[in-house]
């Protein structure tokens, strides 16, 4: 990243510019670069169709995954990760996709905002871990049930707050 910005000759962000984005412009960031890697995966993993891949990729980036994904890991982030992703849960976006439930789609944008930060503040072992783990948690079935139990546990508290 830092090379590409120097072709450029445009200075990288540093790390206190970095926490004081908007959570909106690092999910914007995070969506893209989760999206590569997952995309990455499936081509690397599987022998598909273009068409058949992002039907595939869904599975993995659809809000409600990424809610899964984050309420699941949200013993495993550091403090300072868990504060990126509730400053982006917490952000008014316009709108809403039409397939998904609000509370999905904050959580989503909450673990986007995560990875865009991680992305943007160089961190690509810790991107690795997360990305690593979100896919197996996606693909883990015993886990969809402590998913499920986590998010009503959250949407609980979060319509008591």
């Amino acid at each position: 990243m830092n090379e590409f910005l120097e072709t450029l000759k445009i200075d990288m962000l540093k790390q206190m510019d970095v926490q004081m984005l908007n959570p909106l412009k690092l999910a914007y960031l995070g969506d893209a670069v989760y999206e590569a890697y997952i995309r990455t995966y499936i081509i690397s993993k599987y022998t598909m169709t273009p068409n058949e891949m992002s039907k595939l990729a869904v599975k993995y980036v659809k809000a409600s995954a990424q809610a899964k994904i984050v309420l699941f890991l949200q013993d495993e982030l550091s403090e300072a990760e868990w504060t990126i992703v509730k400053r982006g849960r917490n952000q008014k976006s316009g709108s809403v996709p039409k397939n998904a439930i609000l509370s999905d789609y904050k959580y989503a944008t909450g673990f986007e905002a995560l990875i865009g930060y991680l992305y943007l503040t160089g961190e690509k072992t810790r991107i690795y871990q997360i990305i690593g783990r979100a896919i197996e948690i996606i693909e883990m079935p015993e886990a969809q049930n402590q998913i499920k139990d986590q998010i009503k546990d959250q949407n609980t508290s979060t319509e008591e707050t």
